[in-house]
């Protein structure tokens, strides 16, 4: 923690309002709120929020990098990917979550050259601030006719047919985190101290039901259900119904084609190993990772790694067929990236960039292994090309 950068005087006064607010926000539910509720706040609250404010958070200037930034070779080899489903559908893109617009705009000029453009690109974007962004960066960087494709939305549609696309959105999804006890589980509430200026953490028994947007409440209790009997007493892990009731939405909306989500975590019996036994809960600042979500308020991400059989689950009952599962490199390989990077000229100063990149979205030691890909599809005939060798769906 001492290593972490120091935010400049702007940063902690926005720090400091934003802090008021939660605490403001405690007090008027009787001391204390769900970490949940905490990370939503820092992370979403209006101006002042992660998301919401006017920091870079994406790319060697902010506070961590996403594989479209890296390079514009991720969004090339998934327009294999892309092109496949928008054949089977004649339909349309949505992406969750597009961050700067670069997955969205590099994805459109290389569909253009594919001949397999959808016929909208729409973007769904809860912030404000990063909506205009993408607005920004997407028009200087697309030919008019390719840019007049994409239409931002407020909300899911109803429904919808081709293919749903989410890179790193279920991670900024906030969890619930949960402890076990000698009395069983409970859950982890967020408090201030006003004598040490610092939040903390206390715990409560699990709650009987919790909201979820305007699905029907879900039980926490059903939730810690699935958890493995034989974990220890005070392990602490998280769940997640605000993802569940997203990927369950997704399925519903979906009449014709897939759902792609890109995101690091794992299957259910490595996400609760009894070594994970402090969770996953990540926070990110100026390219430093930690596990502090108490310090720098509203200026670091948060993020928890994803149960992807809960996904699984959850995408299955709605109606979606679950078709595949495997690691960011496997997919990008069948996707074929290695015959796009045959395509430069060898020993260019490009070639060389282009390897270099490609390196960090393969390597185990990096992207490759930790980010996994799981796919949904519904009404569509032949099995999605991202999966087609490697798939580890029988591990979920």
């Amino acid at each position: 923690m001492s290593q972490l950068p120091t935010p400049n005087a702007e940063q902690l006064a926005r720090s400091q309002d934003l802090t008021v607010l939660i605490c403001q926000k405690m007090a008027e539910a009787g001391g204390a709120i769900p970490f949940a509720e905490f990370m939503q706040a820092v992370l979403y609250t209006p101006r002042l929020g992660y998301y919401s404010g006017g920091a870079q958070k994406f790319g060697q200037s902010g506070d961590f990098v996403t594989a479209p930034e890296i390079s514009p070779i991720f969004a090339q080899t998934c327009a294999a990917q892309a092109a496949q489903v928008l054949f089977e559908t004649s339909g349309n893109i949505l992406e969750l979550g597009a961050g700067t617009g670069k997955l969205a705009a590099d994805l459109l000029l290389a569909l253009a050259t594919l001949n397999s453009l959808p016929k909208q690109y729409y973007v769904l974007e809860v912030s404000n601030h990063l909506r205009q962004i993408q607005r920004e960066n997407c028009q200087e960087k697309l030919p008019a006719n390719l840019f007049e494709k994409i239409i931002w939305l407020e909300k899911l549609p109803e429904k919808f047919s081709g293919l749903i696309l989410g890179n790193e959105v279920l991670d900024a999804i906030p969890p619930h985190v949960v402890q076990k006890t000698a009395q069983g589980w409970c859950e982890q509430f967020v408090a201030w101290d006003d004598a040490e200026k610092q939040f903390f953490t206390i715990l409560k028994p699990l709650g009987v039901k919790t909201k979820i947007g305007k699905s029907k409440p879900l039980s926490l209790p059903n939730l810690v259900a699935h958890l493995p009997q034989d974990l220890p007493i005070g392990y602490v892990t998280e769940v997640n119904p605000a993802a569940t009731a997203l990927v369950k939405r997704l399925a519903e909306v979906l009449e014709k084609g897939a759902i792609l989500l890109v995101d690091y975590g794992f299957a259910a019996r490595e996400y609760y190993h009894p070594q994970r036994a402090q969770g996953t809960l990540m926070c990110h600042f100026q390219h430093y990772a930690h596990s502090n979500p108490f310090v720098n308020i509203g200026l670091q991400d948060i993020t928890a790694h994803v149960d992807f059989t809960q996904m699984a689950e959850a995408g299955v009952a709605a109606g979606a067929q679950l078709a595949g599962f495997c690691s960011q490199a496997q997919f990008l390989i069948n996707c074929g990236i290695l015959q796009i990077l045959q395509q430069f000229a060898p020993n260019t100063a490009d070639t060389i960039k282009q390897t270099a990149a490609a390196q960090k979205l393969l390597s185990p030691s990096e992207m490759g292994d930790l980010f996994k890909v799981i796919g949904f599809s519904k009404n569509i005939s032949a099995p999605l090309l991202g999966f087609a060798q490697g798939d580890k769906a029988h591990t979920l």
